[in-house]
């Protein structure tokens, strides 16, 4: 399966409640996505981190740019710093396994 981790800091008030608007709705869009089989959130660190679990990576890649994923991502430089990790695994990361990954290996956009 495929692990998706992401940990966004929204800037600012307007950032944040863009990130909002943007956030619920793509999570939710998230856990009726085709081929999800895991989707949760936690704040961590100041971060609003989500860990997703695909069937495959081709599956997550067709969520990722398309409906309200694609809006959001469209937008993050504007309201939001943050990181994102991919991985391969046979098991769904721990929140404190999916953070410390994000932290040393996430790519910062």
């Amino acid at each position: 399966m495929y692990i998706s981790i992401t940990g966004l800091k929204p800037k600012g008030l307007w950032g944040l409640i863009k990130f909002w608007t943007l956030a619920v709705p793509t999570f939710r869009e998230a856990q009726k996505a085709k081929g999800n089989m895991h989707c949760t959130v936690k704040r961590i660190e100041g971060y609003q981190c989500t860990v997703t679990a695909w069937e495959n990576r081709d599956l997550m890649l067709t969520f990722m740019r398309n409906g309200t994923h694609l809006t959001a991502m469209k937008s993050f430089h504007k309201i939001a710093t943050g990181k994102t990790y991919g991985f391969e695994s046979d098991k769904i990361p721990s929140w404190g396994e999916a953070f410390e990954l994000l932290k040393t290996k996430g790519i910062t956009y």
